[in-house]
């Protein structure tokens, strides 16, 4: 009875894992459609620096906002197909570019949105009839029109004046750009100082060998049929087939955008369902006697401790991360296929659906993924393979399972990092807490870019 057992084991196993590989091939070549954020966030940077400049010492102004934030503006909006680029963007090409460009098709049609439409009407009447630009100027309502398009009508009308500055925009604008710029440079400087030290101290023989790692008594073939049957089968094919009709039923009453946040939330917590159930139903079998106190050593009674090695984890996993993503992109360009959830925390204003976001992304979804990652599938890979092996083959279905051409490679080297932590501190809450930080500063530096 056993031998059958363990026949159709194979067999799901099999199965499971050629599946496996048909939804990441399709997953992936999909993510080549989906748009990119990091055009957006260098137009939102570049916006930032142009409202900065005034209030930026002249001694920083060139490190943080370039040399002429106005022409890298004008060569991204530039780079963009007319059928993408939004309404509000013509206006900023335009108001960029020398006078006679401002008689494009850009102005042809009329805009749906009301303090757009004004303003293409003045900049029409200012080119086609000559008329008095201050005139003009004063029909455009400032508190309506967003700081950077009044702003460049306002120079281009009346000239380099103090009527066209608003301090406490600048100011505002300069902070959220040095913050944007700052916290990267200085974690990525900070984890480059730490990982010398680590490396110093290792190759020395000083620092303090790694603990015993506890792990599931169970085999390579349960780690598949968890990972390809639970994960990615179940909980990222069949799993959203259902859920998106119960979330579509759940939320039909609330309003947009907070109804595409919950969605969000309850489709990916309907996601970790199949691999929680196929795990327990996994840890039952196993006997009794084989079975440890805590089983993925969470590591409650170390917090304090945990927050710290997972604060070194991430300043010290930053600068490798940053280095695959730049070389990545030197190399093949930006590949596109940026997490969705990247774009909704980009585009949003609403508070509520921001709070369901942050909730999805900085705690809900690093909690599953480390338990499953790195507290079930790491230490069974260690214990079954060569340590080295486990760390690069758990990181790289870490990265691939977010199903992302462009974040597969720093995902890899996340994946790294959270690994090497996992084995360092024994302890599995140290990762949830890297990962949750991990999420979380890429949230805020979102949000400081989203205006």
């Amino acid at each position: 009875m056993q031998k059958t057992n363990s026949g159709w084991k194979v067999l799901l196993a099999i199965f499971s894992l050629l599946l496996t590989v048909l939804i990441w091939q399709r997953g992936l070549q999909e993510s080549f459609d989906r748009p990119s954020v990091s055009p957006k966030l260098a137009l939102n940077q570049r916006e930032m620096a142009i409202l900065a400049a005034p209030s930026l010492p002249q001694s920083v102004s060139t490190f943080f906002i370039g040399e002429d934030p106005k022409l890298e503006l004008k060569g991204i909006l530039e780079k963009l197909e007319f059928e993408e680029i939004s309404n509000r963007e013509k206006l900023l090409l335009v108001l960029l570019q020398s006078p006679e460009f401002k008689e494009n098709s850009f102005l042809e049609n009329s805009f749906q949105e009301t303090e757009f439409e004004n303003l293409r009407k003045s900049i029409l009447k200012g080119i086609n009839q000559q008329e008095d630009k201050k005139a003009l100027l004063a029909k455009i309502d400032r508190t309506k029109l967003d700081p950077l398009l009044y702003r460049l009508y306002c120079v281009s009308a009346v000239g380099n004046s103090e009527i066209c500055f608003d301090e406490s925009v600048s100011r505002n604008n300069a902070l959220r750009l040095v913050l944007s710029q700052l916290i990267p440079l200085l974690a990525t400087l900070i984890g480059i100082i730490i990982f010398l030290w680590q490396s110093w101290t290792y190759f020395r023989k000083k620092s303090l060998p790694w603990p015993d790692i506890s792990a599931l008594p169970l085999p390579l073939i349960d780690m598949i049929i968890l990972i390809s049957g639970g994960f990615v089968v179940l909980g990222e094919l069949v799993t959203p087939l259902i859920a998106y009709p119960i979330s579509d039923l759940l939320t039909r009453e609330i309003e947009s955008p907070i109804k595409e946040s919950l969605k969000v939330f309850i489709g990916y917590l309907a996601m970790t369902i199949p691999p929680l159930v196929i795990l327990r139903q996994q840890v039952k079998s196993i006997k009794s006697n084989l079975l440890t106190g805590d089983l993925f050593q969470w590591g409650f009674n170390f917090i304090p401790r945990s927050f710290l090695e997972a604060l070194k984890g991430w300043l010290m996993v930053m600068p490798f991360v940053l280095l695959v993503s730049w070389l990545t992109t030197f190399f093949f360009g930006d590949p596109g296929g940026s997490n969705p959830l990247l774009e909704m925390v980009l585009s949003s204003r609403n508070f509520y659906a921001l709070a369901v976001l942050l909730v999805t992304t900085v705690f809900v979804a690093p909690v599953f993924e480390e338990f499953i990652f790195r507290g079930v599938l790491l230490p069974v890979l260690d214990k079954e393979q060569n340590r080295f092996l486990a760390i690069i083959f758990s990181a790289l279905i870490f990265a691939l399972a977010h199903l992302s051409v462009g974040e597969t490679p720093p995902l890899f080297v996340l994946g790294i990092g959270l690994a090497l932590l996992r084995l360092s501190t024994g302890r599995l809450l140290p990762c949830v807490i890297m990962h949750s930080l991990w999420n979380g500063v890429t949230f805020a530096n979102l949000l400081i870019l989203s205006g």
